[in-house]
């Protein structure tokens, strides 16, 4: 740490002369030890984001230091801006390139130092789930062979699934057809950006610009940007979602995430943690309290979508079980020295069987460690769609029974059961809970006409269910059923013989009459019934 009474010194002296720190390297010991201290302090963090690339002493000491980013631009800037683009060399209004399928367009080779200070796009066809996925887009900085950035279009810019949706933070947006990023990406020597159409669509319009700014050159410690694309379809049991695994010094500046439940409906994967291990560690340093809490939300998101500059929830999907949703590290980056590997749970014990993607960001030197390759198939890129759910013919959905339900004891509702291995028709059954045996619950069971039918019913197991005897009448229909089992799962066709009905709702009593010892509890759920005309 420089000292303090130097500090002061060195910044009194810097008022009365400018000592540029970018480009140039010509710095003395005390320059460079004020440097390491002003970036090491919240307050000079601050300095640094507002004046950085390029900025001076003298500029850190001017009166207009503490005016915040806008203040600072009444001060003077170094390097040369420049621009790239799709703009018609022609001179006429072809401002665009296209991509037919497997073609592969460079965007951008520059030889020389600079910091790309903007990324605009905008695409046609618009908001195409297969474009989005499948045009790559892959960024080299100074003659590397292994590129720093490997991502979908569409997921690089921070939305996941294919879709195209509007939102605002600080790094990256979506905003009426544009696609804006404003990491800071700095170079060397040279850059090449390429542009890949892994779809069998043509891509009829690919607009961008690309704004930076040149320098004679950098200092050599400045990092490289790096984002990375990662997926598992389906998820491994017990076994976390890896973001990021990356070796060498940098640090890690956040993460866009998107995460389907492949089960159905339930968000019930959002209860995993993040794990975050560094520098070689065995056993996470960082974990966190939950998947939402991670992204600086809360209660699985219930208040729905938003956008802010350092997170957000931009698809909220309850239908698929789909979350879109991003955090920036940037007011509390991560550094790591020579590793970091940033992990999170699918569900609490890694129970919750997804489809997980995400684009990693992050800063480090050079070289980095190879990326894992995406799918040789293409059509491995496209999101997971969810099947429809699965249905018991004729069944008489137990959920649908809840309007006329009336219990003596316990409270009925309706519950998601895509968390759970099995199949239950419609990915729902009703929940019954009573607290105790001797207790009633009636449903109205409507039959198409009138007559005598065989009763099929369909219920679930679980370790605190308790044993049922079904009436009609007061005249027992069928034997008792215990619905005890170790764990939660369909009890499939239960044939409770003949039943009489009229057309219309009938009343049908669901006694609980114990419970087997090994139960904790008196719980009931009916996923359906099925009447057969006898």
């Amino acid at each position: 740490m420089v000292n303090p009474s130097l500090l002061k010194k060195t910044l009194k002296t810097n008022r009365e002369k400018t000592v540029p720190i970018f480009p140039h390297r010509e710095r003395n010991n005390v320059l460079k030890q004020t440097v390491r201290f002003l970036i090491a302090t919240r307050v000079g963090t601050l300095l640094f984001l507002t004046f950085a690339s390029p900025f001076s002493f003298a500029q850190a000491s001017h009166p207009a230091s503490g005016l915040g980013t806008l203040g600072g631009l009444i001060l003077p800037r170094e390097g040369t801006p420049k621009h790239e683009g799709s703009w018609d060399r022609k001179g006429g209004n072809e401002d665009m390139i296209h991509l037919e399928p497997g073609e592969t367009r460079t965007l951008w080779d520059y030889n020389g130092a600079g910091i790309v200070r903007r990324f605009w796009a905008t695409i046609a066809p618009r908001s195409d789930k297969e474009i989005h996925r499948q045009l790559i887009l892959q960024m080299y900085w100074d003659g590397e062979t292994s590129p720093s950035v490997v991502s979908p279009i569409g997921d690089f810019f921070g939305v996941g699934f294919g879709e195209q949706k509007d939102y605002q933070s600080l790094p990256l947006n979506e905003v009426s057809g544009g696609y804006n990023c404003y990491w800071a990406m700095p170079f060397h020597k040279s850059v090449r950006w390429t542009l890949t159409n892994r779809s069998k669509k043509r891509v009829d319009a690919f607009y961008y610009n690309i704004d930076f700014t040149a320098y004679d050159k950098l200092p050599k410690e400045t990092l490289h940007f790096h984002a990375q694309w990662n997926r598992e379809n389906p998820t491994k049991p017990g076994q976390n979602y890896t973001i990021l695994d990356a070796k060498g010094r940098g640090h890690f500046v956040g993460v866009a995430l998107f995460m389907q439940n492949r089960k159905g409906r339930g968000l019930g994967f959002l209860e995993g943690d993040e794990m975050i291990y560094l520098e070689g560690e065995k056993t996470p340093s960082i974990t966190g309290t939950g998947t939402e809490d991670y992204f600086s939300s809360g209660w699985y998101y219930d208040r729905g979508e938003y956008s802010a500059p350092y997170h957000g929830i931009n698809l909220k999907d309850t239908e698929n079980g789909r979350i879109s949703t991003y955090r920036w590290h940037i007011e509390d980056a991560m550094p790591f020295k020579r590793s970091i590997r940033v992990t999170i749970e699918h569900g609490t014990q890694n129970d919750h069987e997804g489809d997980y993607s995400s684009v990693a960001y992050w800063y480090q030197t050079e070289p980095h460690a190879p990326f894992s390759p995406l799918p040789a198939n293409a059509a491995a890129l496209l999101p997971f769609v969810l099947p429809p759910p699965f249905k018991i013919a004729n069944a008489i959905e137990g959920e649908a029974l809840k309007p006329g339900a009336v219990s003596s004891n316990g409270p009925v509702d309706p519950q998601d059961t895509s968390p759970f291995t099995g199949d239950w028709s419609g990915n729902s059954h009703l929940w019954w809970r009573p607290s105790e045996a001797g207790t009633t619950l009636t449903l109205q069971l409507p039959a198409p006409a009138d007559g005598t039918y065989e009763l099929i019913a369909y219920f679930t197991k679980a370790r605190d269910y308790g044993t049922i005897q079904v009436q009609q009448g007061g005249i027992k229909i069928g034997g008792e059923v215990n619905l005890y089992n170790p764990e939660v799962s369909p009890t499939g066709a239960i044939s409770l013989g003949r039943i009489t009905l009229k057309r219309g709702n009938n009343p049908l009593s669901l006694h609980n009459v114990g419970k087997d010892v090994r139960s904790t509890g008196y719980s009931v759920a009916i996923d359906a019934f099925v009447l057969k005309k006898l």
